[in-house]
């Protein structure tokens, strides 16, 4: 009889691109500092301008991106980023 291995040693497919990208930088602490206006086909996204915090990256410290958020968010809010190098494409 083969021994069964745990769920935690071995994530499903679908979670495994997410590992990589975990492993690779971390996730990143930004701050939302003005919630732009809702999109989407039915408004459930919200698009907030971020500013990252220093303490969580170094490197992105004074950057500022443009989001997209699914559910509740206000200004003041902090957001952990798994990834950082996409940014939304304006509401118009």
């Amino acid at each position: 009889l083969k021994a069964r291995r745990s769920a935690s040693q071995n994530p499903p497919e679908q979670f495994k691109s997410l590992a990589i990208i975990m492993d690779a930088g971390g996730v990143k602490l930004a701050k939302v500092e003005k919630v732009l206006g809702r999109t989407g086909s039915r408004g459930g996204v919200i698009q907030v301008r971020v500013m990252f915090m220093t303490e969580s990256a170094p490197e992105l410290a004074g950057r500022s991106l443009i989001r997209n958020v699914k559910g509740p968010v206000r200004e003041g809010d902090i957001l952990a980023l798994l990834e950082t190098e996409r940014e939304a494409r304006r509401l118009r």
